[in-house]
């Protein structure tokens, strides 16, 4: 797989070294050619130039990159590369980094954004899995779509400790498609019996949220 990403700084850098080290073709493009030389470091190719500008990244072929990821600190700068990317050169799949989460709003299709990316959601939302449990946690939503992946941790008294799956009927538009237990994850089986301090990931629609939590963790109030 044929990767281009712009921006070299040390999430670009980070990203080319992973993908390079799984044995995809990588170039890395940035204004600053200054960062030639930690680029290069991490097995990809090095390209100094504007992003923004249509007869560079012709001249750097854009059209045979088969993803291209906009990993730049700027948001500016990463929606149009994005644009560029889709519409100029018919790039299949676009990823774009977000610094800022008050313009994750733009960051969709009609910037040619397939996939975006918010650094401080994911940080925020890792935060508080790691110190909730019997919360619903939105790890993050798929793009263009109205899913999120989100995670609970079972306290001891919910209802559904000691339940096995195939007994139970989540609401609509949930799918449960892991648990980790024991610092294992499991693929969860009909059979399954649910345990206190499981942490469940789930597949669900926005809608089906506030369902999912009444069933898993109800308010205290609401127990029977």
């Amino acid at each position: 797989m044929r990767v281009i990403i712009v921006g070299a700084g040390s999430v670009g850098r980070s990203i080319a070294r992973e993908l390079t080290e799984n044995n995809h073709s990588v170039l890395l493009l940035d204004r600053n050619s200054a960062a030639e030389a930690k680029a290069v470091a991490t097995g990809a190719q090095f390209e100094a130039g504007d992003a923004c500008e249509i007869s560079f990244l012709t001249r750097i072929h854009m059209q045979q990159a088969d993803v291209m990821v906009a990993a730049t600190g700027d948001d500016k700068v990463n929606l149009v590369v994005s644009l560029l990317a889709k519409t100029e050169y018919a790039v299949p799949r676009t990823v774009a980094r977000i610094s800022n989460p008050k313009n994750e709003w733009m960051f969709d299709s009609s910037w040619g954004v397939d996939v975006a990316v918010s650094t401080p959601r994911i940080m925020t939302a890792l935060v508080e899995e790691a110190v909730s449990v019997g919360q619903l946690v939105r790890m993050f939503t798929f793009h263009d779509s109205n899913v999120n992946m989100v995670e609970l941790t079972l306290r001891e008294d919910s209802p559904v400790v000691g339940r096995v799956l195939r007994s139970m009927k989540f609401p609509p538009d949930t799918v449960l498609v892991g648990i980790l237990r024991d610092n294992r994850p499991l693929a969860p089986g009909p059979d399954d019996a649910l345990e206190s301090g499981d942490e469940l990931l789930f597949m669900a629609s926005s809608e089906s949220e506030s369902a999912l939590q009444d069933l898993l963790a109800p308010d205290e109030d609401d127990l029977p």
